[in-house]
């Protein structure tokens, strides 16, 4: 019996209840949310991640890469679309597999995108803090080595990393309109410094460069794929809005499936002029983009570009620990983790409680903790949650037929599986040291869920005082025999 308790699903008529009752403040329409997507996925990937798959694993095939990477996402992107637009809750694919595959399957996914959140926006934190660091002292100004950077690396604590993370989650516990507009200004600078650079340096491309294509072959496209993804880790941050927009049905999908299709495009054109202007194998730099602008003699263009950087990886930051507050709340708001949690600012209509735990932690680890290892997990535990999201669609198109859904995924039966193909073949691509520290994340979830969350959750108690009010109806019947 207990077994099949394990896959006990919630009501959609209820989540839908529970999320319009939730008290969180209904300010975000579409174009908030696809310059949400924008804001999270287009920072670190472009500004750092680029150079360094071209150099290690790609070549100036690393835009097929991102194509690959892209693909995956858009797939899972339309399921998620769809999910959304069912199930308009906070939580992403943790509430969505609540919905359709059972609470077991939906506390690992949710396992899994608390790990994606809380290290991608550790190490996101500590690369701002690098940037500042390093444009500092392009001004001749020092800054202690001691406390810019963690024990291992030879310092005491990260002190910038520490505060731009609790300077967001303050904006962030202020409400999702200060942080959304917010967002639009960062957004508008990082986008203004890509322009800048794609102006400077396009006419520049030699073609010569792009020859050989693909000097490590199409494993090292798949390779650079599978690594390139940490580059639209976050985009499902969009899906954790939805109790905060104004008509989660219609928007959520255009918010979804646009900033997808945006930030595509953009990394396609900037690898490609990144791969033109400068020879791959010059490109393992931390700053690979301002570095090609100097290559080429633009010093004044890559200071610039160097600023748009840090205010991309802002975004990104912001939208990270948005997104990781949110997973907390569906997930407190269930019982499995301590409700009281859960609770929303009477002023500002946020969870700040959460807010403030969350940041605290991605604080702790970005300040003190060496996360280049670390941060390999994001990719495996973000691409199973996308891969079960797939999963889930399907299950439901054929359990609830007849639910009705504002947005339908086109060509499900097709959609769905290639989603589940394309993670599934990115995981198979990333590295074994990377599959075994994500067993034992996952092992370490299972005991937190037979643990505390099994007994403790809300649909568990519910079940309890069903199965009480059962037996004491059966003993009074006895009893009057």
């Amino acid at each position: 019996m207990k077994r099949f308790r394990l896959f006990r699903t919630k009501s959609i008529a209820q989540m839908r209840e529970t999320a319009a009752d939730s008290g969180m403040a209904k300010t975000l329409g579409a174009f908030d949310l696809i310059l949400l997507g924008i804001g999270c996925v287009i920072g670190t990937g472009i500004f750092v991640l680029t150079g360094v798959a071209a150099a290690r694993y790609a070549g100036p095939a690393v835009t097929i890469s991102f194509i690959l990477s892209g693909c995956a996402c858009a797939l899972a992107g339309l399921a998620y679309a769809e999910f959304s637009s069912i199930v308009p809750a906070s939580g992403s694919a943790y509430t969505y597999t609540y919905a359709s595959l059972g609470e077991f399957i939906a506390f690992i996914v949710g396992w899994n995108l608390i790990l994606e959140y809380t290290v991608t926006a550790s190490a996101v934190a500590s690369g701002w803090s690098g940037y500042v660091v390093g444009l500092l002292q392009s001004a001749g100004i020092e800054v202690s080595h001691a406390l810019t950077h963690v024990p291992a690396d030879g310092g005491i604590i990260n002190i910038p990393a520490i505060f731009i993370t609790l300077l967001l989650s303050i904006f962030l516990i202020r409400g999702t309109q200060g942080s959304s507009k917010l967002n639009r200004i960062l957004v508008f600078i990082k986008l203004a410094a890509i322009f800048i650079f794609l102006f400077l340096a396009a006419p520049h491309v030699d073609t010569a460069n792009w020859d050989p294509f693909m000097p490590f072959g199409f494993a090292g496209i798949a390779g650079g794929a599978a690594i390139v993804f940490f580059a639209y880790i976050g985009f499902d941050a969009v899906a954790t809005t939805a109790e905060e927009c104004k008509n989660p049905a219609h928007d959520l999908p255009i918010g979804i499936i646009g900033s997808l299709v945006i930030c595509t495009a953009l990394y396609v054109v900037v690898a490609g002029v990144l791969t033109g202007v400068v020879p791959y194998t010059e490109l393992n730099n931390p700053e690979p983009v301002a570095f090609a602008l100097r290559y080429i003699g633009y010093r004044l263009g890559s200071a610039i570009v160097g600023v748009g950087a840090i205010a991309g990886i802002t975004t990104v930051l912001l939208v990270l620990l948005y997104g990781q507050a949110r997973i907390f709340f569906a997930m407190s708001r269930d019982g499995m983790v301590p409700a009281r949690v859960c609770k929303i600012h009477k002023r500002y209509h946020t969870p700040y409680i959460v807010t403030v735990l969350g940041a605290a932690f991605v604080s702790l680890i970005a300040g003190f903790a060496p996360i280049g290892l670390i941060a390999e997990m994001a990719n495996i535990g973000t691409l199973s949650a996308f891969l079960v999201a797939a999963i889930g669609v399907m299950v439901l198109r054929l359990s609830k037929p007849h639910l009705q859904r504002s947005f339908r995924c086109p060509a499900v039966w097709i959609i769905a599986p290639l989603a589940v193909l394309a993670c599934g073949y990115l995981m198979y691509n990333l590295p074994l040291d990377t599959w075994i520290r994500f067993f034992v994340w996952c092992a370490v979830g299972l005991l937190v869920y037979f643990g505390y969350s099994y007994q403790h959750s809300t649909l568990g108690r519910e079940e309890a005082q069903v199965m009480r009010r059962f037996k004491l109806r059966k003993f009074r019947h006895i009893q009057k025999k």
